[in-house]
């Protein structure tokens, strides 16, 4: 099977990286979208200009793209004029987004768009229990930092690693302030650094903190290097 990936750098959209290759499809081209403001409805604004240096690392075509409105509809057109210029070089048969399904406008509007061009859309870990699945990426060395947050209890989290060790103290705070547990409906966005089936890793060195409101920030990258992985690690 050939599938598209929605890319934005986090955790879920790496996932389903490592899911579509242990599914042995082929994965034709990854598509990242960088807003120009910062409530779109369909795609993360922090730190998806990273998402480029992880395409070079896999070496998978990467498609990025801007986007400058604020409407689900518009948004999806986008990505829409971007699969049908995909099609005409390769088959597609379906694009794929991670999470576990609660990302219901974006799931909802793109299958609704691609519908019409008889390509499948769907999360890859559709109805799976979310501690299950963050724990598990974490067992296997997933390495991500929160690069935004959009709810209360979340403002000490930005910036920082999720890891085995805080895993807890994050579940506590989800449940405390009613965010949800992997960030799904846009109460926290990652960036994923490193992942168990890279062969290089990115190293964030330097980032600035900007808080928006008494809820709302993100983070800026100011300086990263890329290196070599160990084989131990890969």
């Amino acid at each position: 099977m050939k599938v598209a990936i929605m890319y934005s750098g986090g955790k879920d959209s790496t996932n389903a990286i490592e899911y579509c290759l242990n599914k042995g499809w082929e994965i034709t081209h990854l598509i990242s979208v960088k807003p120009s403001i910062k409530d779109c409805y369909l795609f993360h604004y922090a730190t998806v200009e990273l998402t480029k240096e992880i395409a070079k690392i896999l070496s998978i075509k990467h498609v990025y793209l801007t986007c400058d409105v604020a409407d689900p509809i518009k948004e999806g057109k986008i990505i829409e004029k971007t699969v049908l210029d995909i099609i005409k070089e390769t088959k597609l048969d379906a694009l794929v987004l991670g999470g576990i399904g609660l990302q219901e406008t974006q799931l909802k509007t793109l299958q609704k768009l691609m519908l019409p061009h008889k390509i499948e859309v769907f999360a890859t870990h559709s109805g799976e229990d979310q501690e299950s699945v963050l724990k598990e990426m974490l067992n296997k060395g997933y390495k991500f930092i929160i690069s935004s947050v959009a709810s209360d209890g979340l403002q000490n989290w930005l910036g920082k690693e999720i890891t085995l060790s805080n895993f807890n103290q994050l579940k506590s705070d989800s449940i405390k302030f009613g965010f949800d547990l992997l960030g799904e409906g846009g109460y926290y966005d990652t960036f994923t650094f490193d992942a168990p089936f890279l062969s290089k890793k990115l190293i964030i060195e330097d980032f600035t903190r900007v808080q928006e409101g008494n809820y709302n920030g993100y983070i800026v990258v100011n300086k990263f290097k890329i290196i070599l992985k160990k084989k131990a690690e890969i």
